[in-house]
């Protein structure tokens, strides 16, 4: 049975037949260039409840990097709210694979190269032309710029930037961060144009956005990414035990202090290191346990030799599959980080595995930890702070269990994934209904030229 457009498509709407996300994918032209969409529901005259009909899905793009697979969790959690995901990003795809959630590869380079960005952007116009997503979101710095000028190339495709955090340009000093923040602001002026939404993880950075006419036409706070609680809990009493750790990574019976993330300067690893070693004099028996990249991590990464001058108190054992089970044997987690970053998932995870925490006043940390309730807080790039408060919580080991409890409790209500989650599920679902109504419009138009159908 074939409909003409719009007529068809407005009769099954108001039979209820199908709702307006399944309109909103009818419209939409399939992966081989059709502009015509086959249906799962057919007329055959008969009323089906609504919760026995099969549902359109609508296909989210979600755009990353790297470390994209961080965020499978979301990802699967999304698919079992009704969104088809395809997962876009530069890393590994064997984790996706396994998760069952369909991949396509997009390489862009981290760090300042204009030329490579503009090749990126191209890429990505093509596989959102290619995919036809209902929405797509970014991020990371910048996929969240790339995206909205990709999606000139793709109209209807609803586009949603994510900012977590301000990054580089921000985090430094330096005479290149400095000259390449006003380009910053004027690449983001010219996304918000087309950016659907833009979510912040953080206030601090969707007020800066606000301030320099950066927020775009729907600006909206989810803080962090979320933290599968259950999958992290699975992971965390799965793993090796504490005893186990210790013997394979040579602690013995040392007091542990672990910090988990990029072997960066901008992750605060020079004043990390300055205060081992102010700690090391006055607790010889404390190790300080590095966790995560250095040799990707270009002209910013922390030297081995570095490292090297801090044997054997110090110990880089470079990245891990097995971070919930590392947790364990630690008596502190410091994060040092001096990067303008969003909610760093890894201080939600130390909060989880009980740790008490130690991190800078970074805008994204203090989103987590209150200083003196459930963690402590020092100035980013202060050493002798740090080893200071490192030390209180080495001597006062009831006292940092106290607050690692509130910090426990305090991430699994406010920032779980299935919170995070439903709060992006709403939204994608309200930027849809917002959309049909000039959706319509813009094919009913095209339609009386070229009689597009709807295949039932």
């Amino acid at each position: 049975m074939i409909l003409s457009w719009p007529t068809g498509c407005r009769h099954l709407q108001r039979r209820g037949a199908i709702s307006n996300a399944g309109v909103l994918r009818m419209l939409k032209p399939g992966l081989d260039g059709d502009r015509r969409y086959v249906s799962r529901f057919l007329d055959d005259g008969s009323e089906t409840p609504e919760d026995q009909r099969g549902p359109l899905e609508p296909h989210l793009l979600y755009i990353g990097g790297e470390d994209h697979h961080l965020r499978l969790p979301a990802m699967c959690a999304l698919r079992d709210r009704g969104f088809r995901i395809t997962a876009v990003a530069s890393g590994d795809p064997a984790p996706f694979v396994r998760a069952g959630i369909r991949y396509r590869k997009f390489q862009f380079n981290r760090f300042v190269n204009p030329r490579a960005d503009l090749a990126a952007i191209k890429r990505l116009a093509k596989i959102l032309i290619e995919e036809q997503p209902d929405l797509a979101q970014s991020f990371d710095t910048k996929p969240s710029i790339f995206l909205p000028l990709a999606a000139r190339s793709a109209p209807g495709v609803l586009a949603i930037r994510t900012i977590n955090g301000r990054a580089f340009l921000y985090s430094s000093r330096s005479p290149l961060a400095l000259s390449l923040r006003p380009v910053y602001r004027a690449l983001h002026k010219l996304a918000a144009r087309t950016a659907a939404a833009t979510v912040f993880e953080i206030g601090d950075d969707r007020a800066f956005f606000e301030r320099h006419g950066m927020a775009g036409k729907m600006p909206v706070l989810i803080r962090g990414a979320g933290v599968d609680v259950e999958g992290f809990d699975r992971a965390l009493n799965s793993g090796p035990s504490p005893a186990q750790l210790r013997n394979e990574l040579g602690l013995g019976d040392a007091e542990v202090v672990i910090t988990v993330t990029r072997m960066t300067r901008q992750k605060g690893i020079p004043a990390l290191l300055e205060a081992a070693a102010r700690v090391h004099a006055v607790r010889p028996n404390v190790r300080f346990l590095l966790v995560g990249p250095r040799d990707s991590e270009g002209p910013l990464a922390i030297t081995q030799a570095e490292i090297d001058q801090h044997a054997p108190y110090v110990k880089a054992i470079g990245p891990r599959s097995d971070i919930p089970a590392l947790f364990r044997p630690a008596n502190v987690f410091a994060f040092p980080t001096e990067y303008r970053e969003g909610v760093p998932r890894v201080l939600l995870e130390a909060a989880l595995a009980g740790v008490p925490t130690v991190t800078t006043t970074m805008p994204g940390c203090a989103e987590v930890i209150r200083d003196g309730w459930n963690g402590l807080l020092v100035p980013p790039g202060a050493p002798p702070v740090l080893a200071a408060k490192i030390l209180h919580l080495l001597a006062n080991r009831e006292k940092g269990l106290v607050m690692a409890g509130r910090a426990a409790e305090y991430v699994r209500r406010e920032f779980s994934l299935a919170t995070v989650v439903d709060q992006h599920a709403a939204l994608y679902r309200q930027l849809i209904d917002r959309a049909l109504p000039a959706r319509f419009a813009d094919r009913g138009r095209a339609a009386a030229t070229k009689e597009d159908t709807c295949v039932l």
